[in-house]
C-alpha cells in the first residue's frame, strides 16, 4: 500500500511540475494543433495513471514512464483517427449537401431562408430522427458505425433516416409554397 500512495504523490507532483513541458512535448508529436488535443491527450494518460490498480508494480522512472505513456497515446489516437473536420467549418457545405439531396442540384442554391427553415426544421424532428441525420448527415458517422455505437441495426437506421428525410422534405416543401 505504501508503494501505491508512493506512485501516486510521484505522479501528482510530476504532472504539476512537468504539466507545461509535457503539453510541449505532445503539441510537438501531434498533426493538430489544437491546444485542447494535447491537454485532452495528457488528462487521459493522466488519468489512467492515477486509476493504476493498487496491484501494480512501483514505478521507478516516473519522468520515463509518463512520457512513455503520452507517446503510446497518441501512436493509438493517430492509429484510429479519422480526418475530422469541425463541425463548424463544415456545417455549411453539408447543410448545402443536405439541402440538395432533399431538392436535388440546382444553379442558384438555396436561400438563407430555406437553409434557416432547414435547421428549424431538422430540430423540430423527434429526437431518434434527428440524432440520425445529425449524425449521419453532418457529422459524417456511417450506418455501421452509429449501429454499433447505439444499439440500433443499420437497416432500421437507414428507414428512420429515410422517414426523417420524407417529413423534412414535406415541411419545406409547404414552407416553400407559402413563401412563394
Amino acid at each position: 500500500m505504501t508503494s501505491d500512495n508512493e506512485n501516486h504523490n510521484k505522479l501528482g507532483t510530476f504532472f504539476k511540475e512537468e504539466y507545461h513541458s509535457l503539453r510541449s512535448y505532445t503539441k510537438s508529436r501531434i498533426d493538430d494543433t489544437a491546444d485542447s488535443d494535447a491537454e485532452d491527450i495528457i488528462q487521459d494518460v493522466a488519468l489512467k495513471l492515477f486509476s493504476r490498480p493498487v496491484t501494480a508494480s512501483p514505478i521507478h522512472n516516473i519522468a520515463g514512464f509518463v512520457y512513455h505513456s503520452i507517446r503510446n497515446r497518441i501512436t493509438d489516437i493517430m492509429r484510429t483517427k479519422k480526418t475530422r473536420i469541425p463541425i463548424e467549418d463544415s456545417m455549411e457545405t453539408r447543410l448545402l449537401e443536405f439541402t440538395e439531396l432533399l431538392y436535388g442540384k440546382s444553379d442558384n442554391g438555396y436561400s438563407e431562408d430555406m437553409g434557416k427553415e432547414l435547421k428549424k426544421a431538422i430540430v423540430n424532428l423527434k429526437p431518434i430522427y434527428r440524432n440520425i441525420i445529425t449524425a449521419i448527415d453532418f457529422e459524417g458517422f456511417t450506418y455501421s458505425e452509429l449501429s454499433s455505437e447505439i444499439g440500433i441495426p443499420e437497416g432500421t437506421l437507414m428507414s428512420q433516416r429515410h422517414r426523417a428525410i420524407a417529413l423534412l422534405f414535406k415541411e419545406l416543401k409547404t414552407k416553400k409554397e407559402t413563401t412563394n
